[in-house]
Parts: structure tokens; sequence; C-alpha cells
């Protein structure tokens, strides 16, 4: 299983992919590829889910250039790009400081 560090490390390089969830998310909240590898690069690991449904991953906190901040949740298998579950900026009503669920 991949590692915090490796996903970063991933993200920031751009290689990553999108599930057609995590696709569909992207395109809706105007989230780029930019944005992504600038939040990814830096994130920290908020939430671990290790029984998910698929695969074990982990809910990442980042924040892009301009500031925005993005959860993206990266799936921990072994493969040669982050797979990326889904993304989204944080609702502020339901997150205290991005990080901590309300």
């Amino acid at each position: 299983m991949k590692t915090a560090d490796q996903i970063r490390q991933q993200l920031a390089a751009g290689q990553f992919d999108l599930s057609r969830h995590a696709f569909i998310r992207a395109v809706e909240r105007n989230i780029s590829d930019e944005e992504i590898r600038v939040a990814g690069g830096q994130a920290r690991t908020i939430e671990s889910y290790p029984e998910d449904k698929y695969s074990p991953s982990i809910l990442m906190l980042g924040f892009a250039a301009v500031g925005r901040p993005l959860h993206i949740q990266v799936s921990l298998m072994d493969s040669e790009l982050a797979r990326i579950i889904t993304l989204y900026e944080p609702d502020s009503g339901e997150w205290t400081k991005f990080e901590i669920r309300r």
C-alpha cells in the first residue's frame, strides 16, 4: 500500500487519474489539474478509511495556489498513478478549519 508521502509526490507530479465520480465532480466544481497538483503536493491526511468500499483510502486537505481548500480522497492501493476517488471544496458549515467534521 502507498504512503501519504508517495501520494503527495504523485499528485504534485501530475501522476494521478480521476475516477469517473471524481472527474464529474472536478468538472462541476471547476477544479483544475493544476489545483490538484498544487493542493495535493502539500496535502495532509485528515481522515483514514481502512475499510473503504473498494480499497483503503485517505482524505487529504491541501490548498491550491489561490488559497482554495481542497479535500482529495485517494486510494492507498499500489498503482502507477494515484487514484483520486473524489475531490471537493469543503463546506465551512460541515468542517472546522476544513479538517475536523462538525
